[in-house]
Order: structure tokens, then sequence, then C-alpha cells
């Protein structure tokens, strides 16, 4: 089951960009998901949360480099927000469409 704060943040994904990635539409579900992490003040762990999905799906589309920049500045700032909180995992996506679901996360160590 996802971290108690992860399951709160269920709600700023959005639920069409969850579609989308479990459709195998990885480019409207990054569309999707930078259009919503845009909407995020920039310092927000809303839009930390937002980027890393992102970059997540960059990394799952073979795009590594600007995933991994991505996922560096949404973990840079996840960390100076909450002190060993996990970061989110393209399981995510999954439990965003049944939040109800026990998820096995896709964890990445990056």
């Amino acid at each position: 089951m996802a971290h108690a704060d992860l399951k709160s943040d269920l709600v700023l994904i959005p639920l069409e960009a969850a579609q989308a990635f479990a459709d195998g539409d990885e480019r409207l579900s990054l569309t999707l998901l930078a259009r919503a992490r845009d909407l995020q003040h920039r310092e927000s762990r809303g839009w930390a949360l937002l980027e890393r999905l992102h970059g997540l799906v960059l990394i799952h589309v073979l795009r590594e480099v600007e995933g991994t920049f991505a996922l560096e500045r949404a973990d840079a700032l996840l960390d100076r927000l909450a002190e060993n909180e996990p970061y989110p995992t393209l399981g995510l996506l999954e439990e965003r469409l049944d939040p109800g679901a026990t998820v096995c996360p896709l964890d990445s160590p990056i």
C-alpha cells in the first residue's frame, strides 16, 4: 500500500494522465502531467510529485537524460520538504485509477 502522504497526493495526478499511461499513450500522459505540474507552485510538493512522475514516464519511453534531470529536480525538492518520505513511483498512476487497489510500485532507485 502507498504511504499515507502519497495517497493524499493522488488527487494532484490528473485521472486522464493515469488512464493515458495505462492505455499505452505515454505522450498524452506526459503532456497532461506537465500541464498539471505547471499549475502548481514551483516549490510545492505537488510540483515535485508531478515533476517526478513526468521524469519517470520520460525514462519509461527511453528519454533517460530528460527523465533523469526531472528526477533530480523533483527529488531535491522532495528531500527539502520532507525527511524520509518515500519517492513517488509509477505505481501512483495505477493507484490513481483504482485508489483501493494494492499497488506493487515500479520502484526505482533513481
